[in-house]
């Protein structure tokens, strides 16, 4: 009897969820009977499950014109009660195989792990910590309609700003307990709950550890809040940027690298001091951020969170806890010495944006590059150093060799060919700010 045949009878499961992320970071999969479920054996999808854009379309020639299956085979690390269905109901997340064996390159969490082996072979091991921003808003059903939001136990929806509230958190308190007893029931390792800048904003924190292991946390814990939103009669939004006087959500993550053998910072010399690695590992951000944000800012609203004094990086100045800039060092011990990644949006896939934060770092300590001086100002001044856009976002990305050696160039090809797709349909859209403007203006 395998491993996960014993979890799910000892929980008398009667359903089992088989899903695995997609690019935009959507669980795609299968629900089966527990009888149904084969460890050994897995499931079979589609290829082109993996490579649909966010509105469920597909991009051109980036898988055969056969449409082959694939195989998806459970970690059965990652499986888990689903603690809100009514019936005892588990999920597990599967990996992307080929017939004969091999990784399929376009998923996401192979990307990951392509990355994690490239520290492997060194003897070191990332240690990541996500932060995690988003937003509650009432219900929205009419796309056209300005979010708002929603209402607390007090019968009001919140006004100003609130940041850093107990009372404005406390105003939920119902959702957030809901919200912590999932977490709790599926092994997501959350600490630290806080109101954020925005109306509504909230933050929830995780626990540092392993990189692929936190992508999963992550992964799932988008699904649980929207799942116990709705249930309060709210949602829970993971826009970038959902409303237009509102600071942008982002996903943080911070990074430490540690040696397998000895357990030790490596970004920290014996004497404390910061280590040659760390600064090779900040040089490769500030190279490479720029040509991997289509990976930390995947959709057309997300550019519009990067806006100068919006509490979101501009740059890749970096500097010693100076939140202006994007690439951001914490005051901390050597032993927990870490780099703060503040580019990402919390829309981003983040299988894709640890695997590119992870990517850069090591570039630099490939190509022992040197960092500027670290930055006491404000970033803000200085000038803007990313793409505008999607479009001039993904053609960067798609032209960068060395990112893509690492990443994989299937992936990166592949990945480029959807977010064309999104935006050539994102282009057709007429805004409500065309018509308002130039209707009977021009």
């Amino acid at each position: 009897m395998s491993l996960i045949s014993d979890w799910l009878r000892e929980r008398r499961i009667t359903e089992v969820e088989c899903v695995t992320p997609d690019f935009t970071g959507i669980a795609r999969g299968k629900i089966v009977p527990k009888e149904k479920f084969s460890e050994d054996e897995g499931m079979r999808l589609p290829i082109t499950v993996l490579v649909q854009t966010v509105t469920g379309e597909y991009a051109e020639q980036i898988t055969p014109v056969t449409d082959p299956d694939m195989i998806l085979i459970p970690d059965p690390s990652t499986i888990r009660i689903v603690p809100w269905a009514k019936d005892p109901v588990a999920q597990v997340i599967h990996d992307c195989f080929y017939f004969d064996g091999t990784p399929v390159e376009l998923s996401p969490r192979y990307v990951l792990r392509r990355v994690l082996k490239l520290y492997e072979d060194r003897g070191w091991k990332p240690v990541v910590a996500p932060e995690m921003e988003f937003y509650l808003v009432d219900i929205n059903r009419d796309p056209d309609l300005p979010l708002q939001p929603p209402l607390g136990r007090t019968g009001r929806p919140e006004t100003g700003r609130k940041a850093y509230s107990i009372d404005a958190v406390n105003e939920y308190d119902d959702l957030f307990e809901d919200v912590y007893d999932y977490c709790d029931a599926q092994g997501l390792q959350i600490d630290t709950l806080i109101h954020e800048i925005g109306a509504c904003q909230m933050e929830i924190n995780f626990l540092h550890g392993d990189a692929l292991e936190l992508a999963d946390q992550v992964f799932l814990f988008k699904r649980t809040v929207r799942e116990a939103a709705i249930r309060h009669n709210m949602y829970a939004t993971f826009m970038a940027k959902p409303m237009e006087n509102e600071p942008g959500s982002a996903m943080h993550i911070h990074m430490s690298v540690v040696d397998t053998i000895s357990g030790q910072n490596v970004f920290s010399n014996v004497d404390g001091t910061p280590s040659e690695v760390f600064y090779q590992s900040v040089a490769g951000m500030q190279k490479y951020f720029p040509q991997v944000i289509a990976l930390f800012a995947p959709f057309v609203n997300s550019y519009r969170r990067l806006t100068r004094y919006y509490a979101a990086p501009i740059n890749v100045q970096w500097g010693f806890d100076n939140r202006t800039c994007g690439i951001r060092v914490p005051h901390s011990d050597p032993i927990a010495r870490r780099i703060e990644n503040r580019l990402p949006g919390v829309d981003c896939n983040p299988y894709l944006a640890l695997a590119a934060t992870l990517a850069c770092a090591y570039l630099g300590i490939e190509e022992q590059l040197t960092p500027t001086d670290p930055l006491t100002g404000d970033a803000y001044t200085l000038p803007f150093a990313f793409p505008r856009g999607l479009d001039a976002a993904t053609q960067i990305l798609s032209d960068c060799k060395p990112i893509a050696k690492v990443l994989g160039e299937r992936f990166i090809k592949a990945y480029c060919a959807v977010k064309e797709a999104e935006y050539v349909e994102y282009a057709r859209v007429i805004s409500p700010w065309e018509r308002k403007h130039l209707l009977l203006h021009v």
